[in-house]
């Protein structure tokens, strides 16, 4: 894949001034102002190297130039909880004017005292996580975006029934660390009985965890299943992608990712254009918004991707229902 020319400039060594002066200036994207944005990523630089490009594509649309009225200091986390409340620390020292954040950063970013602004794409529920008191009003120093619709979940399950119209029982696999986890739980039993489908669940907060848990799952013999995008489902996604062809599961999940990693099928937000929306909010602040009046929002963006080389290897004839609905048909895993 082809590098965004300006991921090449990483960690850059932030000009001295005052952050709070540069937030609180008015006006559009300032010709004479550095505006130091921090960028902490929950995973690691290859999965975010795209969206980061979306981010910086977003913010240049905004009149931001990176080198020029614009710094940013990305770092990477790495799925490391330990690393990325490390790098929150080390963020802080540097006094940038606002933190964009996702995944495993969010909450470290959040928890900085003294506080700074937060914006944060998170794929749970971030009053569930303690980020904002609503959606409405966040009332705290952090606002953005959440990936956690709810009514996603039937239709994934919908989409993957109509593949295997004989599935009976589907296993769930999630982490109990997951913002909104049980809300997501909750409804997709409430999607499977919709469709006369039994539920089995199983959860798993790391990656020995997880493997640990996969021979509980064949198991119990299921006929497919749903993967929650949460971090460590997205960090161990071509792992279980392997796991799944071998034992001949169809699976899926929420994010295109899955779907290119070789999964069956994915059906969720459009991250790209998520990842752009985020410079909406960070622009706001710069220009002197509080987070705490900034709604949070939701994406209005979806895509349905189904990969037809892992179909064939399971054995599976994609409907043209559903090929006539998908956004991307995949020819293989990555």
């Amino acid at each position: 894949m082809e590098t965004h020319p300006s991921l090449r400039r990483r960690r850059l060594t932030l000009a001295a001034g005052s952050a709070l002066g540069a937030w609180c200036l008015p006006g559009s994207a300032q010709r004479n102002v550095t505006h130091r944005v921090a960028f902490l990523s929950g995973g690691t630089q290859p999965d975010l190297a795209k969206f980061l490009a979306a981010f910086i594509e977003g913010m240049a649309a905004l009149g931001y130039r990176e080198g020029q009225n614009l710094q940013l200091d990305v770092r990477h986390a790495e799925y490391s909880s330990e690393r990325a409340g490390r790098l929150a620390s080390e963020i802080a020292a540097t006094k940038p004017a606002l933190i964009v954040a996702n995944g495993g950063g969010i909450a470290p970013a959040c928890r900085l005292v003294p506080p700074l602004p937060v914006v944060f794409l998170i794929s749970g529920d971030p009053v569930d996580a303690g980020f904002v008191d609503s959606y409405a009003r966040p009332g705290r120093n952090a606002t953005g975006v959440t990936l956690l619709a709810l009514d996603l979940i039937v239709k994934r399950l919908e989409v993957l029934k109509q593949i295997v119209p004989n599935m009976r029982r589907v296993a769930f696999l999630a982490s109990p660390e997951h913002a909104g986890q049980k809300l997501e739980l909750a409804a997709s039993r409430a999607a499977a009985k919709q469709l006369g489908i039994e539920v089995t669940y199983h959860e798993a907060r790391t990656p020995a965890e997880l493997a640990a848990e996969l021979p509980a799952v064949l198991a119990e013999r299921p006929d497919g299943a749903l993967l929650f995008s949460d971090a460590l489902m997205v960090g161990q996604r071509q792992n279980l992608a392997s796991f799944f062809l071998k034992h001949r599961i169809p699976s899926a999940a929420g994010w295109v990712a899955f779907a290119d990693a070789g999964h069956l099928v994915s059906y969720g937000p459009e991250r790209h254009a998520v990842w752009r929306r985020l410079a909406y909010f960070a622009d706001r602040i710069l220009k002197g918004a509080r987070p705490a009046e900034l709604p949070v929002e939701l994406p209005s963006v979806m895509e349905l991707a189904v990969n037809r080389s892992t179909a064939a290897a399971l054995g599976l004839t994609l409907p043209q229902s559903v090929l006539f609905r998908a956004d991307r048909v995949i020819e293989g895993g990555a």
